[in-house]
């Protein structure tokens, strides 16, 4: 009925750090004084935007960071973001933003995975550019995002070290040179394309649905709609001790359930959606049958009971009151508030008002958690929050159930039933790709088997590294360069070292004169010598093919190759009948196999089987640009098909 161990969740991170640029030497207290001033407004700035957003975790924060080594003092935050990898990028956008509403700051971010911005335009990336040396290189400065670029020698540009730069040096880089170190437009653009949209799009990561909930939570709801994050995820993390609280409850009886409209982000409403769960029958929450109309609210307000109740079990009701006077002792709100009215947050609603006090509850709760974040010994556990507002917010039952004839419709949750052509219309999307067009019926009975063996032939034909292969891009991505250092190393690698031989038209009276020398003999000595010992490997190695060749003839496995002579015509092997006859007397004759046939139909064999399902034939070609009609006729099998295919577009091979 229930999981016996606690579900495993990952506390995926994100860091991000504001720097004040030029970093001048300053003094300690007056640095931190005008840093504090700036968290202030920004965070007054972007209150608007920040106050009403539901996050997974934590929210966007910020506060002073002395200087510590070769690192100065700075803002800095850090927000644990969970499942809902929607709440990373958003921070993206806002401390992208911060660095274009004040030029004068320099922001860098990272999560659990490094610089996951590079990890996200990785395929435009520089080739000198990898982990080993992305250290510090880069940041957001003037809503733009940069990266500095490392030299091709040590010292060739004087402004730029050789290793990765400290912070000090990538701050005067960036004061100093702001439009050398810009990012290319591909990158940027796929950075942007991740955040694209924002803040329009937070009112779209949002799903309003009905719940059946005690009446309660509905009214801890209406003041701080954030924490249902808390109380999903307190079900959704549940393990077996936390289910003893909810046996009998105590908090949230089920007696004073009503229906009430909550928004949850699509993370969250999935999350609690997708897991099956029956209640404890002694709990009192007892379910319709599944055909009820209102089965799927009963079953929400029923799991979203279970997490507030685990979170109110784990605190004393009676908890230290110095905890609740954290935020009213701060010296901090007053300046805060009147910035707040400044910056029309509270839209001209009169003070007093139930529309004010609710926008001034939200503001409240956000300077106690982004702003002025206490220590960790005095902050409130969402457990605490809830039994505070329970205490001192009074609510009326039977006004709360007047409320439920005008409840706002609920959101559509088809989007969490994705058809499997939707879902991977959002992948490309993800990965910043144009959805491939259908093959129509006429290119299908055209279609040229060719391009397969082709794309094949040119994967194949890429060198690769310990780093892994590349795949061949296309001709509009393919970057227009040449090395021709690299050029000749490639070379010297297949052919091997090249024999030190030189025309003599192209020397000159030194290089006569080094020729001359005995070490000059000795190298030539030597070339020759590699020359033959090249020639007699190659040598070897054919003999020893030839023989792996004499063996394997003598046994069944060429059969399961499509050679060239099958493929001829029966006039011309009729006509050839009498050659093999004469050449079978002296011994086997090997009959070169088809590679290319061979190739095509092995791989189209593994995609027959693969059914319109992914797999490895289907994701190799479409990273190579390669898109085969699907499989309707299932007539024929695959090696016939192939074979007739070719006879009619009269490949040679």
């Amino acid at each position: 009925m229930e999981e016996n161990m606690k579900l495993a969740t990952v506390e995926d991170t994100v860091e991000y750090h504001l720097f004040l640029i030029p970093d001048e030497p300053r003094d300690p207290e007056k640095h931190k004084e005008i840093l504090q001033k700036y968290i202030e407004r920004i965070m007054t700035h972007f209150a608007p935007m920040l106050v009403p957003y539901i996050w997974q975790n934590q929210p966007f924060n910020l506060k002073y960071k002395p200087g510590k080594g070769d690192v100065p003092a700075h803002m800095f935050g850090m927000t644990k973001f969970g499942d809902n990898i929607e709440d990373e990028w958003f921070i993206v956008y806002v401390v992208k933003q911060i660095t274009k509403e004040f030029p004068e700051l320099v922001a860098r971010i990272e999560d659990n995975d490094g610089e996951f911005l590079l990890i996200e335009a990785a395929d435009f990336l520089p080739k000198w550019l990898d982990p080993d040396n992305s250290a510090n290189r880069v940041f957001f400065h003037q809503g733009e995002l940069c990266i500095i670029p490392a030299p091709r020698k040590p010292g060739a540009v004087s402004w730029l070290p050789s290793t990765p730069p400290t912070i000090p040096q990538a701050l005067n880089i960036i004061s100093t040179h702001p439009e050398k170190i810009l990012a290319s437009d591909s990158i940027q653009a796929a950075v942007n394309r991740r955040i694209r949209g924002y803040p329009e799009k937070i009112q779209a990561s949002l799903h309003r649905a009905h719940c059946f909930l005690p009446a309660g939570i509905v009214a801890v709801l209406k003041q701080r709609p954030r924490l249902v994050a808390a109380g999903v995820q307190a079900f959704y993390l549940r393990d077996p001790i936390d289910l003893r609280a909810c046996r009998i409850f105590k908090t949230f009886l089920p007696e004073t359930r009503i229906m009430a409209s909550v928004t949850f982000t699509k993370c969250l409403y999935a999350q609690l959606v997708q897991q099956r769960f029956v209640p404890d029958r002694r709990s009192g929450y007892k379910m319709p049958p599944p055909s009820h109309p209102q089965y799927r609210a009963h079953e929400l307000g029923m799991k979203l009971a279970h997490g507030f109740e685990i979170l109110c079990s784990k605190c004393s009701p009676h908890f230290s009151d110095s905890k609740k006077s954290v935020m009213t002792t701060s010296p901090l709100w007053a300046g805060f508030l009147e910035s707040l009215k400044k910056n029309d947050y509270f839209k001209g609603l009169i003070e007093g008002s139930a529309q004010y006090q609710a926008r001034l509850e939200m503001a409240k709760n956000y300077f106690q958690l982004s702003v002025n974040r206490p220590e960790s010994s005095l902050a409130l556990s969402p457990g605490e929050e809830i039994l505070t507002l329970l205490q001192t917010t009074p609510f009326d039952i039977e006004e709360l159930k007047k409320e439920e004839a005008n409840l706002p419709p609920e959101d559509d949750d088809q989007w969490l039933d994705l058809s499997p052509d939707q879902l991977d219309q959002l992948l490309q999307e993800a990965a910043g790709k144009k959805e491939a067009e259908p093959i129509s019926k006429k290119e299908e009975q055209n279609y040229d088997l060719t391009q397969v063996s082709e794309s094949m032939k040119a994967f194949i034909s890429k060198v690769s590294t310990h780093k892994g292969a590349e795949l061949p891009r296309e001709p509009s991505e393919a970057p227009i360069t040449f090395d021709a250092d690299s050029f000749l190393n490639y070379f010297d690698k297949i052919l091997g070292p090249r024999p030190h031989e030189s025309d003599s038209d192209d020397l000159d009276d030194e290089d006569f004169e080094c020729l001359d020398s005995d070490d000059d003999l000795d190298l030539k000595t030597q070339g020759t010598g590699e020359e033959a010992s090249l020639k007699g490997t190659l040598n070897d190695l054919k003999s020893y093919m030839a023989q792996m060749d004499q063996e394997l003839a003598n046994t069944s496995i060429g059969k399961s190759f499509t050679t060239q002579k099958q493929m001829e015509p029966l006039s011309q092997t009729t006509s050839n009948n009498s050659d093999e006859e004469d050449s079978g007397a002296g011994g086997s004759v090997m009959t070169p196999v088809d590679v290319d046939l061979n190739l095509v139909s092995n791989i189209l064999e593994s995609y027959s089987s693969q059914a319109g399902l992914a797999g490895p034939a289907s994701n190799l070609l479409q990273s190579m640009g390669v898109q085969l009609p699907d499989n309707t006729d299932h007539r024929p099998t695959m090696p016939v098909r192939i074979s007739r295919l070719r006879k009619e577009q009269g490949s040679q091979h």
